[in-house]
């Protein structure tokens, strides 16, 4: 069992989770995610690393209720415990000198990006960072991703923080001021990847992104992580979750997260009625 030492709710449907887990915090990197099950009866979901303290032994997880599993796990508090918490699974982010990198965070992806920003930054970079999100509720963590960034930015879609508009509006204001980026890193929604790479790849810019695929066992064996990068097939799980996003096949990254659309639906309905017989499942 996985205990739950501090949670922190940043927003109505956005849960921060510090977790006791001494042996993954111990070999955890930038970029890499977990697995989890909160009970025997429960699906198994993949969440990226948001943070990790290894003198604590514990790693920091940020996730928005979504479905019935991050629904239930929402609802959980500071003392109760996971059952399973396995990782770090994935490839770590290669952390490089690039030279002038811009780190973009939209929406829950803002979790993610940040241990890779700190790590960029402690690699030497310039970093220019980028949070964004659809309304002010949405945004959290902008402190602690600005301290770790040379520049930072933020905006919004409705314009209740920072400037008004997409984090790809932003990116393509920088690069035509600076002229020279060098790297750039992507998280969040896929439709903000997919711009964000389709921007810089004429360009030349060195793109990659994170994939949160449908995941089931993280070891490669199931398939349903599956994404065409180039002409190939790799797997989220083994081969990402970072890729180049010149390469991603993202409408087809779109078309396999509606895959469990209805049955999703099935089940949060089922769970908001307490599975009696109301006729809705």
């Amino acid at each position: 069992m996985f205990k739950i030492v501090r949670k922190e709710v940043l927003s109505p449907t956005l849960k921060l989770f510090d977790i006791e887990a001494p042996k993954v915090a111990k070999k955890c990197q930038a970029g890499q995610f977990i697995i989890l099950r909160i009970d025997e009866k429960g699906e198994r979901i993949p969440l990226t690393i948001a943070d990790f303290d290894r003198e604590k032994g514990t790693i920091t997880l940020i996730f928005a209720e979504v479905g019935k599993t991050t629904q239930q796990l929402g609802q959980l508090e500071a003392g109760d415990s996971i059952l399973d918490f396995v990782g770090p699974l994935g490839r770590a982010s290669e952390i490089e000198k690039y030279g002038r990198v811009v780190c973009i965070g939209a929406g829950v992806g803002i979790a993610p990006v940040f241990p890779i920003t700190r790590a960029l930054k402690e690699a030497g970079n310039e970093v220019i960072g980028i949070a964004g999100a659809r309304s002010k509720d949405l945004l959290f963590w902008t402190d602690e991703f600005k301290a770790q960034c040379d520049e930072f930015h933020v905006c919004t879609d409705d314009g209740t923080a920072g400037v008004k508009g997409n984090v790809t509006e932003i990116l393509k204001k920088i690069i035509e001021e600076k002229g020279q980026v060098d790297y750039v890193i992507c998280i969040g929604p896929i439709p903000a990847m997919k711009y964000t790479s389709l921007l810089t790849k004429p360009y030349g810019i060195k793109t990659f992104v994170s994939l949160n695929s449908i995941m089931v066992d993280g070891t490669g064996m199931c398939g349903a992580c599956r994404v065409t990068v180039g002409d190939e097939m790799k797997f989220s799980c083994v081969d990402g979750p970072e890729f180049d996003g010149h390469l991603v096949d993202f409408d087809e990254q779109m078309r396999r997260a509606q895959i469990f659309k209805d049955e999703e639906a099935r089940a949060l309905a089922k769970g908001s009625c307490g599975g009696g017989g109301c006729g809705c499942h």
